[in-house]
Formats: structure tokens, sequence, C-alpha cells
């Protein structure tokens, strides 16, 4: 396998996202059936600021520029599959649904923001209603097993309609198309087909692994400040205040684990896969030679800067 390559992606509305180090590009299959392959570059604030690459840091600031980065191609490839010559009003009417398709895949990370109250309120009430409060001492992990509760009911949930399992389906050729070219083999939609659809580099594995960090954390708090469960405004301000550590921890595990393996490394990526048979399905041949357009182009791109360079 080769271990040199640097490519992530993300699935789009009927396309898909794929970066190398410096560039990437995006592929879509437009409503009359063609494939359009635009350019990108994201631009990294690493690049500028160095102290933005040590460690822990340069998770946080990864995963928050990827987002904003991820919201914006997800916006692009919704508005191209309105057709340029429908009415105004009609093209208004079906924006609204693509862009409410996109706000709904893309609360998979925004709903986080709710993994911080309610799970402490789920967690206040089966305690004083069962245990009399008994649990107190190990707040932080069984509000850490109501977030992963709570993270698979939506992703479950989601996989239901119909538009967000063609995106998922997109996720599958993207990451067939990674493994092929990570294989060392070339981009044909027969060799990409054959490839595994459950990486272990994908965004899912990285928020499972958030949420387990995110239990040993807060566990590990509650156990040193036994107090904070007693002022839960406080609490709460203590959980935000600890996402940009637990995220850069969660993005070098994940980038440490592709490259060196260990049980306890396995262990942590793992359940990531196995949820990655609820976000990714298998692709048909249309979608993976959308993949491989936009692959080939980022790898064409990155390798020109490279010389360029």
């Amino acid at each position: 396998m080769n271990k040199n390559c640097n490519y992530g992606g993300q699935a789009l509305i009927e396309g898909i996202l794929m970066l190398g180090a410096k560039k990437g590009a995006i592929a879509l299959r437009l409503p009359n059936g063609e494939i359009e392959v635009s350019d990108r570059e994201m631009k990294r604030l690493n690049e500028k600021y160095k102290f933005l690459k040590l460690p822990i840091i340069r998770g946080f600031v990864n995963f928050i520029e990827t987002m904003i980065f991820g919201y914006k191609s997800l916006m692009y490839s919704a508005e191209k599959q309105i057709p340029p010559e429908e009415e105004s009003e009609e093209k208004e009417s079906k924006l609204s649904v693509l862009v409410g398709i996109v706000s709904l895949l893309f609360s998979l990370v925004l709903t986080l923001g709710l993994f911080v109250y309610l799970p402490s309120l789920v967690v206040d009430l089966i305690d004083g209603k069962l245990f009399s409060n008994a649990l107190i001492k190990y707040h932080g992990l069984f509000e850490g097993i109501i977030k992963i509760l709570i993270f698979l009911i939506y992703l479950k949930l989601v996989s239901k309609q119909r538009d967000i399992k063609r995106v998922f389906s997109y996720h599958g050729a993207e990451h067939k198309s990674i493994f092929c070219l990570e294989n060392g083999e070339e981009l044909t939609v027969e060799n990409v087909r054959k490839q595994s659809r459950f990486h272990p580099r994908c965004g899912t594995s990285f928020l499972f692994i958030i949420l387990i960090i995110s239990i040993i954390i807060s566990t590990t708090v509650l156990l040193i400040f036994p107090s904070l469960n007693e002022h839960r405004a406080i609490w709460i301000l203590v959980k935000l205040l600890l996402i940009p550590l637990i995220t850069g921890i969660g993005y070098d595990v994940l980038k440490f684990s592709a490259k060196h393996k260990s049980k306890v490394l396995d262990a942590l990526v793992k359940p990531g896969l196995w949820i990655q048979r609820i976000t990714t399905i298998e692709p048909d041949d249309s979608m993976i030679e959308v993949a491989i357009a936009a692959l080939k182009r980022a790898i064409e791109l990155n390798e020109n800067t490279v010389k360029e360079d």
C-alpha cells in the first residue's frame, strides 16, 4: 500500500470534493448527465502562522477550516443541480429544498453543540430519579454514553432519507477511489469498484474518536473537580472550552493511527469503521466515475504545484 498518498474527500450533492496537500477539485454529475470538474484551493492559516502546525492546535484549526470549506462546497454542489433555464421562482423553491438537504447533512457536525447540554440533562434526570444521585461521580462517563447514543440515532434517522442515501453512496465512491490510489492501482471503474468503502481516515471515524476522547477527558475533569457538577453553567462553559483540546487530540490520534498500528489505536478507530456501514453505501458506476474525475484532477493539480515549488 502507498502510505504517501495524502488525499481526502467529502461527498456532496451529486458529486465529490477531493483535496490534496495544497489543492483539490470538485466533480459533479450535472442534471444533463455530464460530469463537471472545477478546481479548488484551500487557504490554510498554518501556512501563514507556523505555530498553528503545533500538535493539538493544528487539529482544531484544521477541523474549523475543513468544516467551513466543506459547507461552501456543499452549497456550490446544491446550486449546480438547478438547471439554468428554469424560472427564478422555481429556482428559489428547488434551491430551498436542496439547502434543506445540505443543512441536514451539515448538522451532523453542528449537532455536536447539542451534546454539550442535552446529555447533562438526561443524565441528571436518570441519576436523580433512579439512583438518587449516586452516579454523580461518574457524570462525565454517562454523559459520553448518551452522546454516542444520540450520535448513532441521528445517523440512522438521517440515512433513511432518499436524498441523503445518494450522498452516502457518493461517500462510498470517495472512499473506494482513495483506497484504489493508496493500493497503487490504476483509477478505473473496475479497480475502484472492488475496493472497500470503509476507510480509517474518514470524518465519521474522526467524530467517533472525538466522542471517545471527550468521555475520557470529561470523566477525568469531574473526578478531579467533582464540585463542577453542582454548578451546571460553569460545567457547560468548561465543556465548551475543552472542545479545541478534544478536537486537537482526536485529529492527532487519527493521523497517528493511519501511520502506526497498535491494538489501542485499532480499538479507537474500529468503531468508526463500523459506523461507516451507515454513512457509506455501495455506489453505482456513474458515482465512481465522478469520484475518479475529482481524484484525478486533484492529483494533477498537486503534482503541478510540487513541480512549480
